[in-house]
């Protein structure tokens, strides 16, 4: 019987932030290539609560500009939004020409979140599932570059992420009453995701698997398939110089005295 699969050592923090810091510039590349050739890319984040998806979307988009890559991370749907085709509120954030669209998690709420909790019917579900690969389809064909990527994160990494957000003010707001309900339906998620893979694994959009148990590993390995699949160039800036500062005209700063600054907290700590 095989045994279980052993886990890679965490990356040193040091070799981590190198190695982002060197797929963040290539990132750059990619953007204004995206932006020269007027090319539009959509990243699909999908995965497990606490898998690492947004802060590897974090990442993807850190350095870039938010004019030309957007994260998309959309509420529940309104009242008016659930009356409308599924699809329809997410192809509204479709990237333009030289835009990127970055999908912290997207339509295949409904393969996950939905089916699993009850949100949406059996038949809608099975609907989702018959018009997803066609719609993908079209998007490729109209010469939309996408690229999706599934979150892979183990139960006991799953909880113990949960627990440190429990006890960590700054991220306790990440964590709903919905997170702790998938601790319970582990296994309902599981079939979930496969079921979703066999009916959306496509040879035109195919899903691209991200072991996520290490998050440092995670993110590094997701940027660096992302360039390597995409055939960007780096793109030559303009030559930009600074100009001279002209001689003054006699302009006079208004006294300090009249405008209200904020306090200067920094001098007490």
């Amino acid at each position: 019987m095989a045994g279980k699969k052993k886990r890679p050592a965490s990356l040193p923090r040091g070799m981590y932030e190198r190695e982002l810091l060197r797929l963040q510039t290539e990132l750059v590349k990619l953007q204004e290539w995206v932006r020269a050739e007027g090319a539009r890319l959509v990243v699909v984040f999908e995965g497990r609560d606490a898998a690492g998806k947004g802060g590897t979307v974090k990442r993807v988009a850190e350095h870039l500009n938010p004019r030309v890559a957007r994260i998309v991370a959309l509420p529940k749907p309104t009242e008016r939004e659930r009356t409308q085709w599924y699809f329809q509120r997410y192809i509204a954030h479709l990237p333009a020409a030289g835009e990127i669209a970055l999908f912290d998690r997207s339509w295949y709420n409904r393969a996950g979140v939905e089916h699993v909790m009850g949100f949406c019917s059996p038949e809608e579900y099975q609907l989702f599932l018959r018009q997803c690969p066609v719609l993908e389809r079209m998007l490729v064909e109209e010469g939309i570059l996408l690229r999706k990527y599934w979150f892979s994160v183990s139960d006991a990494v799953q909880q113990e992420r949960f627990r440190r957000r429990l006890e960590d003010p700054v991220r306790r707001w990440k964590l709903s009453p919905m997170d702790l309900e998938s601790i319970t339906r582990w296994e309902a998620y599981s079939r979930a995701k496969d079921d979703m893979l066999v009916h959306t694994d496509t040879a035109e959009a195919p899903w691209y698997v991200v072991e996520s148990d290490d998050k440092r590993r995670a993110r590094l390995n997701m940027i660096a398939h992302l360039l390597g699949s995409l055939p960007y160039r780096e793109v030559p800036p303009p030559v930009l110089e600074l100009p001279q500062r002209p001689p003054s005209t006699g302009y006079v700063r208004p006294p300090r005295e009249l405008q209200t600054y904020v306090p200067d907290h920094a001098s007490r700590l």
